[in-house]
């Protein structure tokens, strides 16, 4: 709730520019320009034209609710955000590139929510819709010498619409959180040759120790030529070169495997050539891994880490810090997160219902974390007693008929929650840390789960897919996902076509005074009054109702939650991250435990 709640992190946003590392990991350039700091802003009526003057500063990339941004205001469906702000032309003047051709400026945004447009010095670049996924505008035409002026408008239905938008709502209590409107992760600028490489597609292969590259070019492909270089460390260990209209295969000497004991990266350059001149050169990563099922003596299905079973355990995660929203104070802040859980001895983080900036996959490359990847929910949740009397009773929803239940009833929402996906699937392609895509969770927006997770499958084939994540369960994905709450964890009816997995439990509650939200209002699954009892309660429910699921079958575990989240207080730490709610040790040695069962 913004304005009501003074909770913040220890971190603080860097000075001048909050977050300022370079926010592509998977294709970096040497020259760039971050655009992060102050900005000036106005909330208007959503029909009125930009503003002549502006309200006050608001610092970038923070949304406008939380207090990071130093306005935490709402933003409501009725009204547009603007932002202002000059910056230098970034090469002027405009350089030809080394071939004679010339460069293209481009402005980048790495996530806006929801519906952006930008002008630059009056000149409309360009628009997009979406809450979740970067996109890039070129400016060139529009640039001037000296002092240019950036304008941006966002505006955010929240709830009131029924775009993908995570757990945002107008009005946040029990579990659904306060909204995050506008610029939320970092804006950039880049200086590219106009024929250039525009995105690259990695997809490793540890059976045959190969890496495939695929690159998309701007501005036509014709002779030119790609060369993908591999490197251990400094030193390169195999290279290839060939015609940019395919793929560059690389064989890469002795593979070794990435996993969360080893997480090895090789670093990667590509080059775009026309003839032996080189037009663009970008840095890259990649690790050779490998997820799929197997089936053990018993003829159970197992989750399978380059081909050995692995169980996999570890929280879900919502990551909403107290000060900053959707975005980490600081870079520190957003390792911490994912630190510690390793440090508890997890060895897998389901990102729930949320895609983060491109950083946070990266740091679960480099720490090994392998990741449970949601899509962003929209649509609408079934009737919260309609939906619990189902559970009751043991029905079970189809999803392919009478949609507008989920608030999928309109065709063009169903087609934009398509794009949105498969926006996000390429967007995340390369990091190797992700194992599973989960289309839908509880019931939320979901439509046609069968029929989407075979799509995931033949759009992506090296990862394993969660259909339908709680319920309503129509047979799909690789699967059977129950979220088991209060009762005593068990054994559902397994289709012994697809794994067994509790992809959501837990959820035990403990009050931290000081470290509250919300010092009257509070939600969890089960109260606990102090650490000793919140641990071992805990400690009894994995030794004695989940650790024997395992020989039965149970593949994975995801427990709720990482950290408090507004009046939620079911987390392993507090919201501000100030407070271990448990044994950290204790904790520790049990999930440990678990990770090795099958080994």
């Amino acid at each position: 709730m913004p304005g009501g709640s003074p909770l913040k992190t220890p971190w603080q946003p860097a000075s001048p520019i909050p977050l300022p590392e370079y926010p592509r990991p998977q294709m970096t350039r040497p020259d760039w320009v971050n655009l992060n700091g102050w900005w000036e802003y106005a909330i208007l009526p959503k029909e009125q034209a930009k503003p002549e003057t502006f309200s006050g500063k608001i610092l970038v990339p923070y949304a406008i609710e939380s207090a990071l941004s130093g306005v935490q205001k709402p933003l409501r469906p009725n009204q547009r955000l603007w932002y202002r702000r000059m910056f230098p032309h970034p090469c002027a003047p405009l350089p030809k590139s080394g071939d004679g051709m010339g460069v293209r400026a481009l402005l980048h945004f790495s996530a806006v929510d929801y519906k952006c447009n930008a002008w630059v010095n009056g000149t409309h670049v360009g628009t997009h819709a979406g809450g979740y996924l970067p996109f890039t505008f070129d400016i060139t035409a529009a640039l001037k010498d000296g002092e240019n002026e950036l304008i941006v408008s966002a505006w955010d239905p929240t709830n009131a619409g029924r775009q993908e938008r995570g757990k945002q709502v107008l009005k946040p209590g029990i579990i659904w959180y306060t909204a995050v409107s506008g610029i939320w992760q970092t804006v950039w600028l880049e200086v590219v040759p106009e024929t250039g490489i525009e995105s690259l597609k990695l997809t490793p292969d540890l059976d045959a120790g190969t890496l495939t590259v695929e690159v998309k070019i701007r501005c036509g492909m014709d002779s030119l030529q790609v060369e993908a270089v591999a490197f251990e460390g400094c030193e390169p260990i195999t290279s290839k070169r060939d015609r940019a209209a395919g793929p560059v295969t690389l064989a890469i000497p002795q593979p070794r495997p990435w996993s969360p004991a080893d997480p090895y990266l090789y670093d990667l350059q590509v080059r775009l050539f026309r003839d032996d001149h080189i037009l663009d050169e970008v840095g890259s990563y990649f690790a050779l891994r490998k997820f799929s099922l197997v089936r053990d003596a018993s003829g159970h299905l197992r989750f399978a880490l380059n081909g050995k079973p692995l169980f996999l355990y570890g929280p879900l995660d919502q990551g909403y810090f107290p000060d900053g929203m959707y975005t980490p104070p600081s870079e520190d802040a957003m390792l911490f997160d994912i630190e510690y859980i390793k440090k508890i001895g997890c060895n897998m983080i389901r990102k729930h219902v949320k895609v983060e900036p491109a950083r946070w996959y990266a740091a679960c490359d480099r720490l090994g974390m392998i990741v449970w990847q949601d899509m962003p929910n929209g649509g609408e949740p079934v009737n919260v007693a309609e939906n619990l009397l189902a559970l009751l009773a043991g029905l079970n929803y189809r999803d392919d008929r009478w949609m507008g239940r989920f608030g999928r009833g309109d065709a063009a929402n169903r087609a934009q929650y398509r794009a949105d996906l498969e926006g996000m699937l390429d967007h995340l392609h390369n990091f190797p840390c992700i194992a599973v895509w989960v289309p839908f969770n509880e019931g939320w927006g979901q439509f046609q789960a069968f029929e989407i997770a075979a799509w995931i499958k033949s759009h992506d084939p090296g990862r394993l897919v969660d259909h339908a994540s709680g319920w309503f369960d129509q047979g799909g994905g690789d699967f059977v996902s129950p979220h088991i709450y209060v009762k005593k964890l068990y054994r559902p009816k397994v289709d012994p076509s697809r794994a067994f997995v509790i992809s959501e439990f837990g959820g035990y509650g403990l009050q931290v005074k000081g470290h509250l939200w919300h010092e009257k209002k509070k939600f969890s699954q089960k109260f606990f009054g102090t650490s000793e009892a919140l641990t071992r309660a805990y400690l009894d429910t994995l030794e004695n109702e989940l650790k024997p699921l395992i020989p039965q079958g149970l593949a994975a575990a995801i427990y709720t939650q990482t950290t408090d989240v507004e009046i939620e207080i079911n987390g392993f730490l507090t919201y501000d991250r100030g407070v271990e709610k448990m044994d950290a040790d204790a904790i520790r040695r049990v999930h440990e435990g678990l990770t090795s069962l099958l080994e």
